[in-house]
Order: C-alpha cells, then sequence, then structure tokens
C-alpha cells in the first residue's frame, strides 16, 4: 500500500491479529475485553478470545477487514473497516448496554464504508498515522464503489473527534452512553459522524 515517512501501510493478515486485538481494544475502550471476557473458556483470557475472532476469515472483526500501520517491524496502528449494506436486526435491549448505541447508530450508516475501529499505540500518536489511516480506507472505499464513510466515537474522546472533523467527517447522529463497568465514559453521547468522498 503506501511508505509514508517512518511507517508503512498495509492489508492486516493472520500473523497480525495479536496487534489487532489489542488494538481494537484500544478504539472500543475496554469494550471488546469486557465482551470476551463473558466468553473466554477455562483457561482462556480475554485476549485469547480477542485474538481467535481476529482470525476469522469472515465477520465485522477479522483480520480480512484490516490494515495496519507499521514501523520498523511493528504494528502500531490500525482501521477496521467495511461496508454495511443492511440495517442490524438486533433488538437494542438485548444487547450488552455498552454496545446497544452502536448499534442504534449502525442503522444510519445503512450504504456506507463504515470504519468500525481506528486506534494507534500511545507512543506511536501524533506522527499523523491515524489521518494516514484514514485516507487509505477513503481509498479502500471508492475502490469498493462507495461515496461516504462512517465512523462512530464517544463525544468525550476528543482528541479522536478533532481528528475526524480535521479530515472531513461531519456528527450526523448521536446516541446516548450505556455504561459498563470498564469504560471510561459514563455519560454524553456516541457519535456517528459521515464523510462524503
Amino acid at each position: 500500500m503506501k511508505d509514508t515517512m517512518d511507517y508503512m501501510i498495509r492489508p492486516a493478515n493472520s500473523d497480525d491479529a495479536l496487534d489487532l486485538a489489542r488494538l481494537i481494544d484500544i478504539a472500543g475502550e475496554g469494550i471488546p475485553s469486557w465482551l470476551w471476557a463473558k466468553s473466554a473458556g477455562d483457561n482462556q483470557s480475554p485476549l485469547d478470545v480477542g485474538v481467535s475472532r481476529a482470525l476469522r476469515d469472515s465477520g465485522g472483526f477479522s483480520y480480512r477487514n484490516a490494515i495496519v500501520a507499521e514501523r520498523s517491524d511493528a504494528v502500531v496502528g490500525m482501521a477496521l473497516t467495511y461496508p454495511i449494506d443492511a440495517a442490524p436486526d438486533d433488538d437494542l435491549d438485548d444487547l450488552p448496554s455498552p454496545v446497544a448505541p452502536f448499534v442504534a447508530l449502525e442503522a444510519h450508516s445503512v450504504g456506507t464504508w463504515y470504519v468500525n475501529a481506528l486506534a494507534v499505540r500511545t507512543g506511536a500518536r501524533g506522527a499523523g498515522i491515524g489521518a494516514t489511516l484514514l485516507a487509505e480506507v477513503e481509498e479502500l472505499a471508492r475502490t469498493a464503489g462507495y461515496s461516504v464513510l462512517s465512523i462512530q466515537v464517544y463525544e468525550q474522546n476528543t482528541g479522536a473527534v478533532r481528528l475526524y472533523l480535521r479530515t472531513g467527517f461531519e456528527i450526523v447522529e448521536r446516541a446516548p452512553v450505556r455504561s459498563h463497568p470498564c469504560q471510561p465514559y459514563y455519560t454524553g453521547d456516541v457519535l456517528l459522524l459521515t464523510k462524503s468522498i
């Protein structure tokens, strides 16, 4: 894909599963590991569950839907992205409470190329990696025939909100946060942002 300064953007592969699991947990503010813990078997950690999900060939959280930023042979960032062609049919009251606002907003994302997760490791932030990943996602979406990107974020995650607004996204919908034990945001909204490309 792209060589940019001291890092490279490339498609993820199955060898990236551990990094993808760690990064999606960062992007999801701890919600992924909280959910993985609920389905972990004997002698299995939540991270083990995340890795097994990243290794799947299908489903939203699959290495096949991810691109990564690599610096010095280490994965330092990722974007998990795919189209949303139909509204979810889940009953929001049957979902774990922290997931419900995100699923509710997905109904407003039908027909878009969805950025499910974007994360950059703490020590690699500030180098433009997040913006470069988003630019690469735009290319993927255009190539696939999509003209709108969508992404969701907690409104209190002001750094991420600034990045999305700076790169051309606009807030189009919101849903109230439903808290859970590991979530850092107990009030406010989850925002849905879109960008025409």
